[in-house]
């Protein structure tokens, strides 16, 4: 069996280009994963709400087994990462379910060693309460990367999501959320 899956990367473009980069060079150079994601630009930000999150769920999340969140300081705020992390751990008819996790970047201001749970999207933080979904910190070694997805590719069909939150409706600000 290989440990190879197709991942879909969900990040704050304006802020995290850069890691997200590096993340999917790591990912391709060691054979890790097929890397899939939403580019700046691939969607219109005029379409109406349902249908960004339509296209964002048929034409990237479909064919995806594991959604990696690349935590920085403001990826909790952002309204596209929410509806990612939704879609992605939601069961449809032409959709499966995809494993998640969360990487923490080098950018995020650990506390403690560990993250803050009013400072990572609150989904996220809600399906690592539950077992879904696991939060490490940076790692470029292929090895972790590769673990990590597998564990989360395993746990899909073994642990029930939680996507009793509603989705956000715009961009949030703030420091943290409660």
């Amino acid at each position: 069996m290989t440990k190879r899956h197709k991942v879909f990367v969900s990040y704050h473009h304006a802020n995290d280009q850069w890691y997200r980069d590096q993340f999917e060079m790591l990912c391709i150079q060691a054979d890790i994963a097929v890397m899939r994601s939403v580019q700046i630009g691939d969607i219109d930000p005029n379409l109406k709400t349902e249908t960004i999150r339509q296209k964002i769920r048929d034409e990237y999340l479909a064919d995806s087994t594991v959604t990696v969140v690349l935590i920085g300081t403001q990826t909790w705020q952002r309204k596209h990462v929410d509806w990612e992390i939704g879609s992605s751990i939601r069961q449809t008819q032409n959709s499966s379910r995809s494993g998640l996790l969360g990487i923490c970047l080098p950018s995020y201001p650990l506390v403690n060693g560990g993250y803050d749970p009013h400072t990572i999207p609150p989904r996220l933080y809600d399906n690592a309460q539950a077992g879904f979904a696991k939060i490490y910190g940076w790692s470029m070694k292929p090895a972790d990367i590769q673990s990590w997805i597998h564990d989360a590719f395993e746990r899909r069909d073994k642990v029930n999501p939680n996507n009793a939150r509603d989705s956000f409706a715009n961009n949030r600000s703030g420091d943290r959320w409660s």
